[in-house]
């Protein structure tokens, strides 16, 4: 998807998507008609004289909200009003963003009990000036990938992040569960990179509500998915750093994050665990050891006191999202192979949907490219790759 810079916007378009949020927003927070009309108009004034308009913090909140909202790719919208919207625009070095962003992990966390919370730092509007999050998510786990006849280690979705990190002097262990530290750069100025607090990761070991040998896999995964790499565009002003978290679903740490055979691939190593015969497909060893993969994540997350979600339940959420939806008389944008699970997605209630379409709406989540695009060989990922923002 192609991001419009400012200069490519005429004001003329600027002031039309500027009245467009306002209407909908105001008229969704109950607002008089005269409150709207002097806020329009007051816009009107702002953007003639410099360009640009600032949101107030109860627009920046409604229309952070919004962004949940129409995310097509979500399954867990049913919460999107619950979303907290920290205003950090006020932000302008690096340690400052920096110190933001640990807020934001300690509020998200919670002690467990995972809060929905965005961070939205000031808009790109200001030539060379703009703030970039360059991780992929705020917590996240290296990658290496072998060499001199070293197996690879960690996490194959950061090998090209962690390049960039250890370019720039940070240095990890080469194990499985190494978590990045924070890159963060100011316009053209260098990038600066930040330890993040042990106190404010928070993980999880797995272990097995079963079978006694499978905390031996030494297999864990972070509490809190915490996307900051995306766009949030709010009524034609683009913030280029927003950080957002909701909380997991299951499938996405077992089957994917786990499972994945181009991420840790570790269904060979539960299924030797389980005695499984992994010499023909027809045993359905993958299948097996996937379900107690997953039976693993959730009775450890649950054993922690952390938030999570199973699939089945998730995808009743949104069905329930749907129909409120549709009590208020909007149209939910859904794009359907995103929004089935990817384990059992036939037994849950979105299979059948063939109404889902994905739709154009305002404010929304936007995919960037990394901001360290071009710093090694390692192509970017493209917008067929990404998952759920929220649910990572």
């Amino acid at each position: 998807m192609e991001i419009q810079t400012r200069e490519e916007v005429s004001l003329e378009v600027q002031l039309e998507q500027a009245e467009s949020f306002l209407r909908q927003c105001y008229s969704e927070l109950e607002k008089s008609p005269a409150e709207l009309n002097r806020r329009i108009e007051a816009v009107h004034k702002e953007l003639s004289l410099t360009g640009t308009y600032i949101h107030t913090a109860e627009e920046l909140t409604h229309g952070s909200r919004m962004a949940w909202r129409h995310n097509s790719r979500c399954i867990g919208r049913l919460f999107w009003h619950t979303l907290e919207v920290l205003d950090a625009r006020q932000a302008e070095t690096a340690p400052q963003v920096a110190e933001a962003l640990f807020r934001h992990l300690e509020r998200a966390g919670n002690g467990g009990r995972i809060r929905p919370v965005m961070t939205v730092f000031r808009s790109g509007t200001e030539p060379g000036r703009a703030i970039r999050i360059w991780n992929h998510q705020l917590i996240r786990y290296a990658g290496y990938p072998g060499q001199d006849e070293q197996p690879r280690s960690g996490d194959p979705a950061s090998d090209a992040f962690t390049a960039v990190c250890r370019e720039l002097g940070w240095q990890g262990s080469g194990g499985d569960f190494d978590v990045l530290p924070l890159v963060i750069s100011i316009g053209d100025e260098p990038p600066s990179w930040f330890t993040i607090p042990e106190a404010l990761v928070q993980e999880v070991p797995l272990s097995h509500p079963e079978i006694e040998q499978f905390g031996g896999l030494g297999l864990r995964w972070y509490a809190v998915p915490v996307v900051s790499d995306m766009l949030l565009g709010i009524g034609g002003i683009r913030y280029p750093a927003a950080p957002f978290n909701g909380w997991y679903m299951e499938t996405e740490i077992g089957s994917r994050n786990l499972g994945d055979t181009g991420r840790y691939n570790r269904l060979p190593a539960v299924a030797d665990l389980l005695g499984l015969d992994r010499s023909t497909n027809t045993s359905l060893w993958k299948d097996r050891a996937l379900l107690e993969l997953n039976r693993a994540v959730l009775h450890s997350f649950k054993l922690a006191g952390v938030s999570i979600v199973d699939h089945h339940t998730a995808a009743d959420q949104f069905v329930r999202f749907q129909e409120q939806e549709r009590q208020k008389g909007r149209e939910v944008s859904g794009k359907w192979h995103w929004l089935i699970p990817p384990m059992s997605p036939s037994s849950t209630p979105i299979w059948e949907d063939n109404k889902l379409r994905e739709l154009n709406f305002s404010p929304r989540l936007i995919y960037q490219k990394p901001a360290f695009s071009g710093r090694n060989s390692s192509p970017p990922p493209d917008e067929t790759s990404m998952k759920c923002p929220f649910h990572r």
